[in-house]
């Protein structure tokens, strides 16, 4: 949970509050006249492009008849779009 800052204090102490921020991972609410104005936090982690494959490895995976299934599903909307008419959004 965050803790309450005002924006005067905040700026007073700054780099120690961000020392918390980045060495402990704590968060900050900063207020001005009791209004909540900004959040002081880590950024959240992100994902790299080399995680990747084991993140589609860790996801479940279709069983034999879902894929065949899925497959059939994809072939028939395939079909459906080729004899349909394309339609041009931007066409008056």
């Amino acid at each position: 949970m965050a803790q309450t800052l005002t924006i005067n204090d905040a700026a007073s102490h700054f780099l120690e509050y961000l020392r918390r921020v980045t060495q402990r991972g704590e968060r900050f609410l900063l207020v001005r006249d009791s209004l909540p104005v900004a959040e002081l936090r880590p950024v959240p982690a992100s994902k790299r492009l080399a995680d990747l494959p084991a993140l589609c490895a860790s996801l479940p995976h279709l069983s034999p008849t879902e894929a065949t299934d899925f497959a059939d599903d994809l072939a028939k909307a395939r079909e459906e779009l080729a004899r349909s008419e394309a339609h041009d959004p931007w066409r008056s």
